[in-house]
């Protein structure tokens, strides 16, 4: 009878015996960190000493927040509507206001630049304008002249289309009154109901009048309950699962290059 040929992905036995050799159980493991566990503490306590430092040099920042709200009247539904929308306030602040004030602020001040940046935006379904900065408490008066020279600039710009505004309701509410004397004194079968329409148009343009009011600032440079940034405690919290980590892999980093010296000394001699 004929062999059955030997199969040739078969694995020598030696391939099998190194192969096994190079095999590491849980149990080796735990015996490796045991044997390592001096090092580990040291690896552990020092990158926990690290972020301890870390969060408690780390200085602790307020966000300082001012609210300016934007000129506004009573349309002739009875809403509240601001004389220019506050995302074009928003942009005018970004793009025309805060550049030249910040520069004239370093120039006042003798710096390079500020610790601080300020964040302009509209809070959502509201005729407010919001100047938020994340400062320490050192900067508090810093942050406070920025926000207050940025809204002055704002107020004469705000000043000025209130009293455009206000010139042209007034010029309407005088053509108005013109027509309603015009329209008392008329014989016309329609005098009456003229009467009644520009009755209620100069009722209601001196309504907007009277409603129409320039912006003012709600809240200066307030500084909020809580620190913002970086977390000290949530820094200490990753410092200790980091150390942990590290303390491990440093283990077996210290293992393996005991390993391989091993090795080499085994193979010179």
């Amino acid at each position: 009878m004929t062999q059955p040929p030997a199969q040739q992905n078969q694995k020598p036995q030696w391939q099998d015996a190194d192969w096994r050799d190079d095999e590491i159980s849980l149990v080796d493991l735990a015996v490796i960190l045991i044997r390592r566990w001096k090092a580990m503490a040291v690896i552990f306590f020092v990158v926990v000493a690290l972020a301890v430092a870390a969060a408690f040099w780390l200085p602790t920042q307020y966000q300082y927040t001012s609210l300016y709200s934007v000129a506004e009247y009573t349309n002739s539904n009875g809403q509240r509507v601001a004389i220019e929308s506050p995302a074009s306030v928003v942009a005018k602040v970004q793009n025309l206001y805060l550049g030249p004030e910040t520069r004239k602020l370093l120039e006042e001040n003798d710096l390079e630049s500020l610790p601080f940046e300020v964040k302009t935006s509209n809070p959502s379904d509201t005729l407010l304008l919001q100047l938020s900065s994340d400062a320490t408490q050192e900067n508090q008066q810093l942050v406070a002249t920025l926000h207050q020279h940025v809204i002055d600039r704002l107020q004469e710009d705000q000043a000025e289309l209130v009293e455009s505004r206000k010139a042209s309701l007034q010029r309407q509410l005088d053509s108005a009154k013109q027509a309603l004397e015009s329209a008392q004194q008329s014989s016309s079968p329609s005098a009456a109901e003229l009467i009644a329409t520009y009755y209620s148009r100069v009722s209601d343009l001196e309504g907007q009048l009277n409603e129409l009011r320039e912006g003012e600032i709600t809240q200066h440079a307030v500084q909020s309950l809580e620190p913002t940034g970086s977390n000290k405690k949530l820094i200490v919290v990753l410092g200790v699962v980091l150390g942990g980590m590290l303390a491990i892999m440093g283990a077996f980093v210290m293992h393996f290059i005991g390993t391989v010296r091993e090795s080499i000394r085994q193979r010179s001699d």
